[in-house]
């Protein structure tokens, strides 16, 4: 599952460091609780992408609504403030690991660059990139299967992984990611998000065409000058 979770009328949610460390010490005590599987995660000004596999079908929403409810007391508390911190309900989107589990983790993780805040993901503090391309220990983080499939030993992962950076993300995989988090539709191939949206009762809303994994090579001509990336 893709999850995204927005500050409300898109302003900030974190306002200095302490909030970061903060909000990842209940991310990882969350998932604990609810059986989540964190595979990648960014933390942006204004909002927050997390990758997860959960082991129960409540567990995304169940993470969510304590990680969300812990950080707001935080700030609250910290802030002198009261009322919301978030814009909603987050949004989700099944993710098929086979056709887009790295597509997706570079979209997370590649937000910083996206936004104009560093050149590259390795510059960025409060992202899995760290972990996943140069090995540096974040023990929120689980590898998911496809992931340690990269290589036998860590650090052939690592460059393996750190290979698929070596290109932008193109229009069109930004442009389903986007669509199906602002949806709430699958992203995967036809046959899977077709049945998915059968089964739930929705209309699939995504284009439809294939992906390979990490095949991505033209520049997308999307990026935001924001600062808060999306």
């Amino acid at each position: 599952m893709h999850l995204v979770q927005r500050g409300i009328n898109r302003e900030p949610c974190f306002f200095a460091e302490e909030d970061y460390h903060c909000y990842l010490h209940w991310l990882q005590k969350s998932a604990a609780d609810w059986n989540c599987a964190v595979h990648a995660y960014v933390l942006m000004t204004n909002h927050v992408h997390l990758l997860i596999t959960a082991e129960r079908p409540d567990g995304p929403a169940r993470l969510m609504q304590s990680l969300g409810r812990r950080y707001v007391q935080y700030v609250n508390r910290a802030y002198q403030r009261s009322g919301s911190l978030w814009e909603g309900r987050y949004k989700s989107s099944a993710v098929q690991a086979e056709a887009y589990l790295f597509t997706c983790m570079r979209y997370i993780e590649l937000n910083p660059v996206r936004a104009g805040m560093v050149s590259d993901p390795a510059h960025y503090r409060w992202s899995s990139y760290r972990h996943n391309g140069l090995g540096q220990a974040d023990e929120r983080l689980t590898p998911h299967a496809m992931y340690r499939g990269l290589g036998a030993a860590d650090d052939e992962r690592q460059a393996s992984y750190r290979a698929l950076f070596r290109s932008e993300l193109d229009a069109d995989a930004l442009g389903d990611i986007r669509l199906a988090l602002t949806q709430s539709q699958p992203l995967g191939d036809d046959h899977l998000s077709e049945r998915i949206c059968a089964k739930v009762g929705v209309r699939r809303a995504l284009p439809k065409r294939g992906r390979s994994q990490g095949k991505a090579t033209t520049p997308d001509g999307m990026e935001e000058q924001t600062g808060f990336g999306f």
